[in-house]
């Protein structure tokens, strides 16, 4: 097979194993930087060019899209998609959980666990929303935010209206979220490829920090879940359309809490953790789905 991986870099960790472990089954790996691309929107022969060059005859595509060219990344896959080239996650799901409010509001919809949140615009909705949320200490979110950047922990009301009217003077679109003081730091990182989750870490956070991801110190190691967490991982991505995802969960006092459902979930921590080839279960997934105009979206949505 012939297969393109969407990423601005072949150096990076989880696009060399993605092209590794292709390669070890035989297929056609090629690295596509989506930034670099420009596309012919023409009716009936959509065409994606890269460096002079016409992209076809691909048979899948896997999306490596950074949230800062979510934009431009999806417009690329959405392309591919109306050429009938098999994406791994599609170009609307991908939309969809980058997507923070509405993807928790499309989780909330179906019952799926989530941290009490809340959402406001204008200054004068602050002390309703603080105390919307149970009060004092919360967390302060960017929609726009990635790998804890943006994310603030406010230990007491006055420190909370304060960071929220700094927010609100950049005009930033922010959510306001229970703090989950029994997770102590932890989450779970379940990694779910064709509706199953394939492995599970704990990420703890470094000692004085609340975010627990990896590029700020945070470490991982291989967990055990429980059936309802399990199962709420396989829904969430479900709910998200994501063939392959990294579902964040927070093990709170009335169960699992889904944080965040990426779309892009990194391979470096989730494989040394598990010892588990996860690029190679990806390729494998491709192998067994992949298909001429396989797509829902077929280039709409």
């Amino acid at each position: 097979m012939k297969i393109g991986v969407l990423s601005t870099s072949p150096k990076i960790y989880s696009t060399a194993r993605l092209v590794e472990a292709g390669k070890a089954r035989g297929h056609e790996m090629h690295v596509i930087n989506h930034k670099r691309c420009y596309m012919s929107i023409a009716s009936m022969n959509p065409t994606v060019h890269y460096r002079g060059i016409t992209l076809d005859g691909f048979d899948a595509v896997i999306p490596r899209i950074g949230a800062s060219v979510t934009f431009y990344g999806t417009a690329v896959l959405r392309q591919f998609e109306m050429m009938g080239v098999f994406p791994v996650n599609e170009s609307v799901a991908i939309s969809r959980s980058r997507d923070k409010l509405r993807s928790m509001q499309l989780l909330a919809r179906r019952g799926i666990g989530l941290p009490v949140t809340g959402f406001a615009r204008e200054p004068d909705d602050i002390k309703d929303l603080i105390e919307m949320v149970g009060g004092a200490p919360l967390v302060v979110k960017l929609l726009q935010g990635t790998q804890g950047m943006g994310v603030v922990l406010t230990e007491t009301k006055k420190a909370a209206e304060s960071v929220i009217q700094a927010f609100y003077g950049l005009e930033a679109n922010i959510l306001v979220q229970e703090f989950i003081k029994e997770a102590g730091g932890a989450d779970i990182r379940c990694f779910v490829i064709g509706g199953k989750v394939v492995g599970a870490m704990k990420r703890q956070a470094a000692e004085g920090e609340f975010r627990s991801n990896l590029h700020r110190g945070g470490t991982a190691s291989l967990v055990k879940l429980t059936p309802q967490e399990r199962a709420t991982a396989v829904s969430a991505a479900r709910i998200m359309g994501l063939n392959v995802a990294g579902v964040d969960l927070l093990r709170s006092n009335h169960g699992p809490v889904v944080m965040e459902v990426n779309s892009s979930p990194g391979l470096k921590g989730i494989e040394a953790a598990t010892k588990k080839d996860m690029a190679g279960l990806i390729i494998e997934f491709i192998e067994q789905n992949a298909k001429f105009g396989k797509t829902g979206t077929k280039g709409k949505g």
